[in-house]
């Protein structure tokens, strides 16, 4: 793909394509989700995206410079699906525990997309109101700026690596997914108290616990150590700039 990006008013279809759909930025993201979600990174080609539009695949090149920027468009989406409808209460630990689960469970949906998106940076405004508002949630509370800023990191970091890791699960196949899942039950809950004691102790609680995301613990965790330096290092009042 070549640099032949236009702007939104120039590159507008004046008819359908092929398939009756109209042309657009989010019509391609869409596209491009959906096939990701069938077919994989392999899904992520002009001529396979052209084919699913029901448009000459270099169309496309009106909308984006290359596969990589589409991609990052891909990633921005699911960052924007992570937002939609969100509601602030103006408790910090609501808010932020309501952030962190809306984005696991945006990637949740399309396991693929979020194997090639959680690690990614895009710069694009979706993910820049997501910044905005966990920092503005953190600055609110009354996190100094040199806590809120990497409270930020480990907070966004924690959740896009959850993502991804349980992402990657989902998109095993059933088969390897659930022998994955038997190994807790087959092989950890046999071993014997003689040489494995914790092991052995705890097997019944390992079996249950493994066949869920850890994500949510993880959060509760990580809420409640950002809460005790708040009240250690905290400054109190919140800035005045902060948006509430």
């Amino acid at each position: 793909m070549t640099e032949r990006v236009v702007p939104e008013p120039q590159r507008r279809r004046r008819k359908p394509t092929k398939q009756g759909t109209v042309l657009s930025e989010q019509v391609i993201v869409a596209t491009a989700l959906r096939l990701i979600g069938q077919h994989g990174a392999a899904a992520l080609t002009v001529r396979r995206l052209g084919a699913a539009l029901g448009a000459d695949p270099s169309a496309v090149y009106r909308y984006f410079h290359n596969t990589d920027d589409l991609m990052l468009a891909v990633a921005d989406e699911l960052i924007g699906r992570a937002q939609h409808g969100l509601r602030l209460s103006g408790d910090w630990r609501t808010d932020l525990r309501a952030i962190g689960m809306r984005v696991h469970s945006a990637y949740q949906a399309h396991p693929q997309a979020a194997l090639l998106a959680a690690h990614r940076t895009t710069g694009r405004d979706n993910e820049i109101r997501a910044v905005e508002t966990i920092l503005g949630v953190l600055r609110s509370a009354g996190f100094p700026d040199r806590e809120a800023v990497p409270i930020y990191h480990a907070f966004i970091d924690q959740a896009l690596a959850f993502a991804a890791q349980d992402a990657a699960a989902l998109a095993l196949p059933a088969p390897a997914r659930a022998a994955d899942l038997a190994v807790w039950r087959v092989r950890y809950g046999r071993l014997g108290a003689d040489t494995h004691p914790h092991i052995a102790a705890t097997a019944d609680l390992l079996i249950t616990d493994m066949d869920r995301s850890g994500y949510p613990f993880a959060l509760d965790l990580l809420l409640e150590a950002a809460s005790a330096r708040l009240t250690t290092h905290g400054g109190g009042t919140p800035p005045a700039t902060a948006a509430r």
